[in-house]
């Protein structure tokens, strides 16, 4: 290709602008390689050898700003559709109630529910005949079905606890149980633990490298432990509805759960 025919093809100014382009992405590239040089110059690809090692442990308290107290409405009859009806029935009046209370239906939810056949095994011998009695070898009857609705509610208005559980009281449900105390933001307790765990980490490395005389640099190593779940700073309650035998609603403290938290903390030391 002469002379005339580079020319010609700069002319082109489609391609004039594609070339200018493709030299500009060059550059942009060479200009991110250099500055991502000069940021490690000086640092080795190796890790790090001269470090410490600190262990830090934090703790919250706080008070719980929800209770959850979960409850059970069972029916049994001939067939299943009674057993519901009933069921139903029971549990919509007992979800009237608790939304009167002034809770969302947001924080009111089934677990579960369960319909269960209930059965009669007949024995043909009388009683005191022992050794005697011949294995019966009948099949089992059904003679109805048992049909059961468990339900949780979430009261935001801790003061109202106590009317709650006293008004479920009343209305004949079963297997109630509860408060359980907690925090409606399930992490903000062990996130305020971790949060004074590290710091703690940090005063003793601090320390430690007064002491060793040296100077702290970077974290190089970090992990955390949570120590489970928070422990209550009151007697667990458990309330069982059918001791209750009028409307006055029990005193329910909720005291405060702590939260606890544990960290590893590894330092570069200069």
């Amino acid at each position: 290709m002469n002379t005339n025919s580079f020319s010609e093809l700069f002319e082109n100014g489609g391609v004039r602008i594609a070339l200018i382009g493709a030299l500009s992405i060059l550059s942009l590239f060479l200009l991110a390689e250099t500055i991502t040089a000069a940021s490690n110059f000086g640092r080795s690809n190796n890790p790090a050898t001269d470090t410490i090692t600190v262990d830090g442990t934090g703790r919250a308290t706080l008070a719980p700003d929800v209770a959850h107290v979960s409850f059970t409405v069972q029916n049994t009859a001939a067939t299943v559709a009674e057993a519901q009806a009933l069921t139903t029935k029971q549990a919509n009046a007992a979800i009237d109630f608790v939304k009167k209370q002034g809770i969302a239906e947001k924080d009111v939810r089934t677990l579960s529910y369960n319909i269960n056949p209930q059965y009669s095994y007949p024995n043909p011998c009388t009683p005191g005949a022992g050794r005697m009695c011949p294995t019966y070898s009948g099949n089992a009857k059904i003679t109805g079905y048992e049909v059961s609705e468990m339900i949780q509610v979430t009261e935001r208005d801790i003061s109202k606890v106590g009317e709650l559980l006293a008004g479920l009281g009343t209305l004949g449900v079963q297997n109630v149980n509860g408060p359980d105390f907690a925090l409606d933001n399930a992490n903000a307790g062990y996130i305020q633990a971790r949060a004074e765990a590290i710091s703690d980490a940090r005063t003793q490395a601090e320390l430690l490298a007064k002491q060793l005389g040296v100077r702290l640099g970077k974290i190089v190593n970090f992990n955390e432990s949570n120590n489970g779940n928070p422990m209550p700073m009151y007697e667990a309650m458990s309330a069982n509805m059918k001791a209750v035998d009028s409307a006055a609603a029990p005193v329910i403290p909720a005291g405060e759960n702590t939260y606890t938290a544990s960290v590893s903390v590894t330092y570069e030391i200069r």
